[in-house]
């Protein structure tokens, strides 16, 4: 099975430059743990802001939602595979670096995401 066959298309992306209150507010409107975030021009990369990231930088470093923005505490560049990559190096990927979000990348265009879910997801269906 390959990537192309699990990821998430619709992804939601935000601003580099959005305040952490903006990307909190996207993440609770579309019941996400994870925004991409966006590239700032056609060569740079993409970066990724999660759950983990706003917990550190906001509750255990007392930061401020409003003045910090989501360029500040994004992993950038983000974890990333192409869509026809076999998932099982995708799983031995996101074990080896320990996270659980990779960017499915096409000449540097984002197409998709692939979570830990959906491979376990994957791999319940293939238990039934």
């Amino acid at each position: 099975m390959l990537v192309k066959d699990v990821m998430v298309r619709d992804v939601i992306i935000v601003s580099p430059f959005a305040t952490i209150r903006e990307a909190l507010s996207l993440m609770k409107r579309h019941s996400l743990k994870s925004l991409v975030v966006d590239k700032t021009n056609e060569h740079d990369a993409y970066g990724l802001i999660t759950y983990t990231n706003i917990i550190k930088t906001i509750i255990a470093e007392n930061g401020d939602i409003d003045l910090i923005n989501v360029y500040d505490i994004c992993a950038k560049p983000a974890i990333s595979v192409g869509q026809s990559l076999a998932l099982k190096h995708v799983a031995s990927l996101m074990a080896q670096n320990k996270v659980k979000r990779v960017l499915v990348l096409d000449d540097n265009s984002l197409v998709g995401i692939v979570c830990m879910d959906d491979l376990i997801e994957q791999l319940l269906k293939n238990i039934e």
